[in-house]
């Protein structure tokens, strides 16, 4: 068994929650030993294709002309692409055409939880189906005092004063918005929101946001693994706001770092992230506010040990021997 990591267009994804998934696929692979390439041009067996740009269309068609398996992880579904980009609304009907269309073109099918697996079999997908969490490289993200005093001095923060955090694009979906607001409200905590988007293809009150001007409000823009990695340890909440996900690959990363963690009480995490048991929940901007003050001030039980546990049923090392299973799978499909 060889496997393309199909990686066209990957200047496009590379700083997304996909790009992300592309990297732990690699290392799953080569901790299990199992032949691979990027680069299309070598033979393999199976192709594992990760967007649904007209490129890897067109590389699955290739593929299955060639009699290769094709493996399609989906981590697009038209809920979580509405309120993204501009128009994204609009068009999110066609969207879910166009997806449908690129899975189908699959042998089997991947997609993060179980949450998005049921929404994608309300789509007219006609290919097995199997969910498989994008994974966690633990050991990376493990807590360390030494990256928590790197972020501290990089943004030149006093060990005493309270950090949020959050992880994302530019996008009304990711709560970035709440996010302002909450830092409006909370002037004597430090809001730091790291990602970035083309202001180009978001929405004009996106934009007219990100200007606000607060002293506790930082937008640092992109920044590397290495320095997310510090920025998980060297803060004290990690503020996830978003109103729809398939997984979440920065909150798995929170919780392999030990951050205590307030996230919004959608569907996706209600069998799989327990409010008060490991993480905490909110729904309003009220109740985000009580919360996050409450977690600050260390009014509520610490949850991270457990918050933990979840992350490493996702590790990395179990994630892999799942995804050459479902290699397995796709050898045996159509």
């Amino acid at each position: 068994m060889k496997v393309l990591l199909y990686s066209g267009s990957m200047n496009l994804v590379n700083r997304s929650g996909i790009g992300q998934a592309m990297k732990h696929q690699k290392k799953a692979l080569e901790y299990m030993n199992i032949s691979h390439t990027m680069d299309r041009k070598e033979a393999f067996d199976i192709i594992h294709i990760n967007t649904i740009f007209p490129n890897s269309l067109w590389m699955s068609m290739v593929a299955r002309r060639k009699g290769k398996k094709v493996v399609y992880y989906a981590h697009s579904t038209m809920e979580d692409f509405k309120n993204s980009f501009i128009g994204s609304n609009l068009i999110a009907p066609l969207f879910k055409k166009w997806i449908t269309f690129c899975y189908n073109r699959g042998d089997i099918i991947i997609t993060p939880t179980d949450y998005s697996k049921k929404i994608l079999q309300t789509y007219s997908i006609k290919r097995p189906i199997y969910n498989l969490s994008n994974g966690i490289d633990t050991s990376f993200f493990a807590k360390s005092e030494e990256a928590r005093k790197r972020f501290r001095k990089k943004y030149k923060l006093a060990n005493d004063e309270k950090v949020v955090i959050s992880v994302g694009h530019y996008m009304e979906r990711k709560g970035i918005l709440d996010f302002i607001e909450l830092a409006k409200q909370l002037p004597h905590y430090q809001f730091f929101w790291f990602g970035h988007t083309n202001l180009n293809i978001v929405p004009s009150k996106i934009r007219r946001a990100l200007k606000t001007d607060l002293p506790n409000l930082h937008f640092p823009g992109f920044i590397s693994r290495q320095e997310l990695r510090d920025a998980y340890s060297g803060s004290d909440l990690f503020l996830f706001l978003t109103h729809e996900e398939t997984e979440g690959i920065v909150l798995l990363e929170a919780l392999a770092a030990k951050l205590p963690i307030l996230l919004r009480d959608i569907e996706i995490y209600e069998n799989w992230l327990t409010d008060g048991e490991h993480v905490y929940k909110a729904t309003t901007l009220e109740t985000f506010q009580q919360k996050l003050e409450q977690i600050l001030e260390q009014q509520c039980p610490p949850l991270t040990e457990k918050g933990y546990k979840l992350a490493q049923e996702r590790d990395i090392t179990t994630i892999s021997k799942k995804l050459v299973e479902l290699y397995t799978k796709s050898e045996s499909a159509r």
